[in-house]
Formats: C-alpha cells, structure tokens, sequence
C-alpha cells in the first residue's frame, strides 16, 4: 500500500496553538508585576548603595586630606545630599551651603590657603526616593560624629539613616568609629 507523502506531515492544530499562547499569556501577566517589583527593589538598593558610597568617600577624604568633612542628605531639598568641608565658620549651618552655585564644585580657587576646597559635587537620587535628613561628620582620624544644630555630638551606638522608595525602605548605619554599613 502506498502512503502520500502529505500525510506523514503534519503540523499543529489551531487549537494547540490557541491553548499554548493561552498558557504563555497566562505566564507572563504572572511575570510583569513581578518584574516591575524587582525593578523598583533595584532602584531602592542603588539608592541606598550611593549614599553608602558618598558616606564612605567623605571618611576617607576626611582621613586623606586631614579635614573635617560633613555629609548632609536632603541639601538642599529631599533627595540630594553632599559633602562639604567644615569651615568653623557661620557658612557651616548657613541655608546655601549646600548650593552649587555658591559652593561650586570643583572650587573656583585652587588656592589651598582658601577654603573651602573639599566640597564635593551636589548628588541627585532617584526620582521618588527620599532619605532621612541627617549631617554626619568625619574627623582626620576617621571617627563620625552626628551634626545637631550645627554642633558636632558623638553617636552613641550607631546612626541610622533610611532610604526610602514607594513605602520600602533600606538603612544606612554609620557608628562612632566610621564605620558605614547598608541594612
């Protein structure tokens, strides 16, 4: 008996097809909110790991160029924060000492007798992250001191400052010794 050749071919039904993009749109309306919470978990821990990072670097500025340095979050609006070089002055609680136009970044004076020369640049987070408004102060030494009206005072066990996104949130712990951790 002789086959044709067509039938030995066969191909899907359109209800296999139907049933398979079925389950497949099923998964993946499972999956798209997943991906967005994963998303938005991403931009919070990248939040928190900057401001880790500027807390870091103003300690080791700090003990490097043997200058006080303090960090401010939430300067000069919520959701930005800087490091800037302790003048022993008024300037150091002044309302624009965080502003890059005052303040400029790099200095507009090289000269090392001037001061200050040490202020960093004015750091942005994401957009509808906050952070707990806080002033930490790094010594030569790389000790912290937590910054009260304008006025150095020692951490007693550790600081916490909170990074917040979409009512999640993540710490950042500095202690008495410059230690600086993400929770």
């Amino acid at each position: 008996m002789a086959t044709n050749g067509f039938r030995s071919m066969r191909g899907f039904t359109l209800t296999e097809l139907l049933l398979t993009m079925a389950v497949a749109a099923t998964l993946m309306a499972i999956a798209v909110p997943l991906f967005g919470d994963l998303a938005e978990s991403q931009r919070l821990s990248s939040a928190t790991r900057e401001v880790e990072r500027e807390l870091q670097s103003a300690r080791l500025k700090a003990v490097s160029v043997n200058r006080r340095l303090w960090v401010r979050t939430n300067c000069p609006v919520l959701g930005q924060l800087r490091t800037t070089e302790f003048l022993a002055t008024a300037a150091d609680t002044a309302a624009d000492r965080c502003s890059p136009t005052v303040y400029p970044y790099p200095p507009a004076d090289t000269d090392t007798m001037t001061r200050p020369n040490f202020d960093g640049p004015l750091r942005y987070l994401s957009t509808n992250t906050t952070v707990g408004t806080a002033v930490v102060e790094f010594r030569p030494d790389g000790t912290a001191r937590e910054v009260v009206g304008g006025v150095p005072q020692p951490i007693a066990g550790t600081l916490s400052i909170s990074v917040t996104r979409y009512g999640k949130s993540k710490t950042v712990t500095v202690n008495a010794l410059g230690k600086v951790q993400q929770q």
